[in-house]
């Protein structure tokens, strides 16, 4: 299967993992071999449920059952969307009241770069440095890091960047920008928490020149930092919000909420301004609502709070210099990329998947499911410090 998977499937790196995946079950997946892997990784940030959750399965099997795509999105009255969507404006800010749809985390960027546009009837974008949004074309446009798009220009024009946490680049919002995206916390760059009440300020920034402010909630939402979306925990309220990854248990989909004065905007001059297919596809929506239904209803996120200590009094290692992020959503800084890779690698060997961030080599990846067990923890955390010995008398014995 391997080398038909070189062969036949296209890559995103000439060295993928290349797991010969068999099954999966709660935070564990096995590979074709039997062999059992810890998940610490959770389909980065995505299987917020762990594997093959019994609620989200249920409910996919029953909407299997009763239909699945019967018309493109907007036109029908479905019950997975519209039970989801109400259901999530009624555990958001008043002033998020609908949300569009659509398919992946980068398709709800494209949408909200559009409906910015639409609403304040100017070009300009800003966005931060190292920031991440997306791989299609408009979200490659706001991604904050050089080497990765500059093969692909011309992007798309008018589009600046200011510094993560820098209180005075915020002056660079003016009455030209349509919309400032950030993230509540920003992922590819080390899970770097905002400061100094930077998302405060660059509302009260935007609100004050008429642009808008579009929280970028794809890996922190759905219960990862502890409160259904990262936002909470900063004081600020979106005027779009940008979700996708953890909301559909590991079912692919993404969205964008806004006001409903808005929103529908998008439906009229020109009528079908944003249209997907597939977006809100009810075997998708019911996955979504299920797994909407169940953080809501039990205690996963005060549980992510936590453990996120639990794993920060257990991972303390003389290679591991800090430990950024919350909930769980956590990255481990060690010295050097090279370490980075050597722990990642040999921890797989011992069963423990882990993974990198995508502009901070320095960083290992910790967002296991929200469902993960303290002894789970444990049982990888154990695995890490294993490596990491492993890693330093390599290290010491070669000085």
């Amino acid at each position: 299967m391997k080398s038909d998977f070189l062969t036949y499937q296209a890559q995103t790196t000439p060295h993928p993992l290349g797991m010969e995946v068999h099954y999966a079950k709660g935070s564990y997946i096995y590979d074709t071999q039997n062999k059992r892997y810890l998940d610490f990784v959770a389909g980065v940030s995505a299987c917020s449920l762990g594997h093959q959750h019994p609620r989200v399965n249920q409910a996919i099997k029953e909407q299997l059952d009763t239909y699945s795509h019967v018309m493109v999105y907007g036109e029908y009255a479905q019950n997975p969307a519209v039970a989801f969507c109400k259901l999530l404006a009624q555990h958001l800010p008043p002033t998020l009241q609908k949300t569009y749809l659509v398919n992946s985390g980068t398709e709800a960027t494209e949408g909200a770069l559009k409906l910015a546009r639409r609403v304040t009837g100017r070009s300009q974008f800003i966005s931060c440095y190292n920031a991440y949004h997306g791989n299609t074309m408009g979200s490659m446009s706001v991604m904050g890091f050089e080497e990765r798009k500059q093969i692909f220009r011309p992007l798309l024009p008018d589009v600046d960047f200011i510094t993560f946490n820098n209180l005075e680049d915020i002056e660079k919002v003016t009455t030209q920008t349509a919309g400032v995206i950030v993230e509540s916390i920003q992922g590819g760059a080390g899970f770097i928490e905002p400061q100094n009440g930077f998302l405060t300020l660059l509302k009260a920034r935007c609100e004050a020149v008429g642009a808008l402010l579009i929280i970028d909630e794809i890996q922190p939402g759905f219960g990862r930092t502890g409160k259904l979306f990262g936002f909470e925990n900063y004081q600020v309220v979106p005027d779009i919000l940008v979700m996708g990854k953890g909301m559909g248990g590991g079912m692919p989909v993404g969205a964008f909420t806004s006001r409903s004065e808005y929103m529908d905007l998008l439906s009229d001059q020109p009528k079908l301004g944003h249209i997907t297919t597939f977006g809100g596809h009810p075997v998708i929506a019911a996955a979504c609502l299920a797994t909407l239904q169940e953080i809501l209803e039990t205690d996963l996120m005060p549980a992510a709070i936590r453990k996120e200590k639990l794993f920060r009094s257990l991972l303390v290692h003389p290679l591991i210099e800090e430990i950024r992020g919350k909930g769980l959503m956590l990255a481990a800084l060690v010295p050097s990329a090279e370490i980075t890779n050597e722990v990642i690698f040999k921890c797989q060997d011992k069963g423990l998947i882990l993974f990198w961030l995508l502009f901070e080599s320095r960083a290992i990846r910790i967002t296991p499911p929200l469902t993960i067990s303290e002894d789970e923890i444990r049982e990888g955390c154990a695995i890490i410090l294993e490596a990491l010995d492993e890693v330093n008398r390599n290290r010491t014995s070669s000085s």
